[in-house]
């Protein structure tokens, strides 16, 4: 079972807090695969530690609270450590909860800040060098405040395999679900966001602010028809300049028209569906690598193994291996 330890600090914003607790603490309705033990630590703990209403950092003081299970040992043998938004972005924490996170980080669990947590993350020393998400409204204070971290305002998460960033709010939720897509499964996370009632995936690199809501499927505005269209022909060698046509635009203005509601590149766009058909084909079915490389568009072995492996950081072989859960469903 995988062990996932979430740090709470007093003060933090009860939001963020409660995230990790919502789609980490039990498995989703009809999941019968392996789940999360979940566990709350705390410096001086267990103990109750009192939140904040929100992430403004002032209002609602000891509103609302959690009981954590456990003191700062319980990060020890933690898989994953989910360090949610800062008490405070101009101070940093204590010495002791620092050391533990260097210390977990060194033996090889896995660190994951969400909203403003990354700056508990850049105290620790963890971020020098890497490129960090943060809510949009942090981005100019953590960059002045740890020079050494390259900070992304724009995305809605990095995931460098050893450390993760979220930026605040709802993309806390898009990086969660991506940790529960990566440990467990595409079938999984479409389980718990359908549960939660919200999009299965968001790639991390999608922007944090877009001009117009997400395009929900089977909606007939913006442009959900053409992209309901393109996921029913993904196994067919469709182009930007399909997508275009279908939709009645330019190339250029659906470019604008994706940037806008969006935040993504039509190619990006696709490359992103069709590797999440690829995942939901290797755990559901036993169709060839070959064969699933064709069912999602990307036409040959080598070319799924490379799209594959650049997005997910193993090979086809090696995710079925790990996320195959039930018996494969019928070709």
């Amino acid at each position: 079972m995988h062990t996932l330890a979430v740090v709470v600090m007093d003060e933090m914003p009860v939001f963020e807090v409660t995230l990790p607790c919502q789609l980490f603490g039990s498995p989703p309705p009809g999941h019968t695969g392996p789940w999360y033990d979940l566990r709350i630590c705390a410096e001086d703990g267990p103990r109750h530690v009192p939140l904040r209403g929100s992430s403004g950092h002032g209002d609602l003081p000891g509103l609302f609270g959690v009981n954590a299970g456990h003191g700062l040992d319980g990060l020890r043998d933690a898989d994953t450590i989910v360090v949610p938004a800062s008490a405070d972005v101009s101070r940093d924490p204590s010495a002791p909860l620092l050391d533990a996170l260097r210390e977990a980080h060194e033996r090889g669990a896995r660190i994951v800040s969400l909203c403003s947590g990354a700056f508990v993350l850049a105290a620790a020393d963890l971020l020098d060098g890497r490129a960090s998400a943060v809510h949009w409204k942090h981005a100019e204070t953590l960059a002045r405040r740890f020079p050494r971290v390259p900070v992304d305002p724009a995305v809605l998460y990095h995931d460098h395999g050893d450390l993760l960033t979220g930026a605040g709010c709802t993309a806390g939720i898009d990086l969660c679900l991506h940790l529960i897509r990566h440990d467990l499964g595409a079938e999984a996370a479409t389980a718990v966001a359908r549960h939660m009632i919200v999009p299965p995936h968001r790639s991390g690199g999608q922007a944090q602010y877009v001009a117009s809501p997400m395009p929900r499927p089977g909606r007939g505005d913006g442009l959900g028809p053409v992209l309901d269209w393109g996921v029913e022909r993904l196994h067919e060698p469709l182009t930007v300049a399909d997508l275009a046509s279908r939709a009645g635009l330019t190339v250029r203005t659906l470019h604008r028209r994706f940037h806008t509601e969006l935040g993504v590149t039509p190619l990006r766009w696709l490359l992103t569906q069709r590797v999440l058909r690829a995942r939901e084909l290797l755990e559901r079915t036993d169709l060839p690598v070959d064969a699933v490389a064709v069912r999602c568009g990307l036409g040959s072995a080598p070319n799924l193994r490379a799209h594959f492996s650049r997005e997910m950081g193993v090979s086809p072989s090696e995710y079925r291996r790990a996320h195959r859960t039930r018996e494969p469903a019928p070709a």
